[in-house]
């Protein structure tokens, strides 16, 4: 089974859509140096967070400048998991982990396989994204699902498959990489921020439907 994560949520009509399509996570984007039209200040993350749903994983996307600033957002929000973009070492991230007692899962470039391999130990799991060159994701960019497999294989941590996946590609990216999640912000929006609740409902439904038929995938 393929587990969904809906990014980059900016209201609650936004995460009760989230949850009424059967994802398995909402992500909140909060203090990230990059300009992102779904970011929110640590309050309005906290809110949103504190409003999901039992069994609907809550993860804070943060790209701090330090680890002291990462511990302190994801106080501040309280989320089951934080997605950590930036440069950390191993030990920068079982230091997170330590003070906050949450999941944390840093985030890697599709051609970062070795940094991948360096941080398996020290992740609950690991995202690759297709990045900018600050290390932000949100590109929109396709990423090498074939490689995301090689890595899959390779890893203890669970991989979560992320950069440019729609509804109409989800179900062929999860068959080739078969990740343990897919991860989705701007392919299920109708503008920056503003979350398609059709279009959501459609990537859930896709995503599970991975290793089905495939004249079903695109009803």
């Amino acid at each position: 089974m393929v587990r969904v994560k809906i990014c980059g949520v900016t209201d609650g009509a936004d995460l009760r859509a989230v949850a009424d399509a059967g994802a398995d996570a909402v992500g909140v984007i909060s203090e990230v140096s990059v300009d992102s039209p779904r970011e929110v200040d640590l309050a309005r993350a906290a809110d949103l967070a504190s409003t999901a749903p039992p069994l609907l994983t809550t993860v804070l996307v943060t790209m701090p400048d330090s680890t002291e600033d990462a511990v302190g957002a994801a106080r501040t929000v309280t989320p089951d998991a934080v997605q950590l973009h930036g440069e950390f070492t191993p030990e920068e991230i079982g230091y997170v982990r330590a003070e906050t007692e949450a999941k944390v899962v840093p985030v890697v470039d599709y051609d970062e396989p070795d940094r991948a391999r360096e941080l398996d130990e020290a992740a609950d799991a690991v995202l690759v994204d297709s990045t900018d060159d600050d290390g932000g994701g949100g590109t929109g960019e396709t990423g090498d699902w074939a490689a995301a497999a090689e890595l899959r294989r390779d890893l203890v941590s669970p991989v979560i498959l992320a950069g440019g996946l729609t509804p109409e590609n989800v179900a062929d990216a999860a068959a080739t990489a078969e990740p343990f999640a897919v991860d989705v912000a701007g392919g299920v929006e109708r503008s920056g921020g503003a979350k398609d609740h059709a279009a959501v409902s459609r990537f859930v439904r896709n995503a599970g439907r991975a290793l089905g038929e495939a004249e079903e995938v695109y009803e």
